[in-house]
């Protein structure tokens, strides 16, 4: 007879915080100008498709907003509404629900904040809170950085491009990727 001991691993507060707070940012590749996007942290998680239209710059104006936030703030896009101060807000769209990624800067510290709404009207009264994501601005442009890799080195293979019905946003995920290798 073989005796097998089990001994429990004893992990310090640190490491389990760690473990449940780690961002994980997933972009699937699209199909029909559709993408699947989720985000996990361990405590709670969000999974929706997205669609390309009609908020067409959202994918490279989310690369803005984070290289924006990597570089210390500003307002990286030309449109208005965007950023307030340490705040950033990106409307994205699953028709005929929208949604609103809001990024929250404090010093070194970030949240992310998903709003849904029911519907294209945009009613604060009617949004939801379905996500909330508190870390660090290096960790959070970590999470985005090895999803938007992911969908980079894929974009041949999966047809990005007639997929996405637009282009692959090159220059935007090229100064996102200088500003958090910095």
């Amino acid at each position: 007879m073989t005796l097998v001991f089990v001994l429990p691993i004893d992990y310090s507060p640190f490491t389990i915080h760690y473990f449940t707070c780690m961002l994980e940012v997933s972009f699937n590749s699209p199909q029909c100008g559709w993408m699947s996007i989720g985000f996990d942290d361990g405590v709670s998680e969000f999974h929706t498709t997205t669609a390309h239209a009609p908020h067409a710059a959202a994918l490279p104006e989310l690369m803005q907003i984070l290289t924006a936030l990597a570089d210390g703030g500003g307002n990286p896009t030309s449109r208005e509404g965007v950023c307030k101060a340490n705040e950033y807000t990106l409307q994205w769209n699953r028709d005929p629900e929208e949604f609103d990624l809001r990024f929250l800067s404090a010093g070194d510290k970030l949240t992310i904040e998903i709003y849904q709404y029911p519907s294209e009207e945009r009613d604060a009264a009617a949004r939801e809170l379905v996500f909330s994501h508190e870390g660090t601005i290096t960790d959070v442009c970590d999470a985005f950085a090895a999803t938007f890799e992911q969908l980079y080195e894929d974009r041949d293979t999966d047809e990005f491009e007639f997929n996405w019905r637009q282009p692959f946003p090159l220059a935007e995920f090229e100064q996102f990727r200088s500003a958090i290798s910095a």
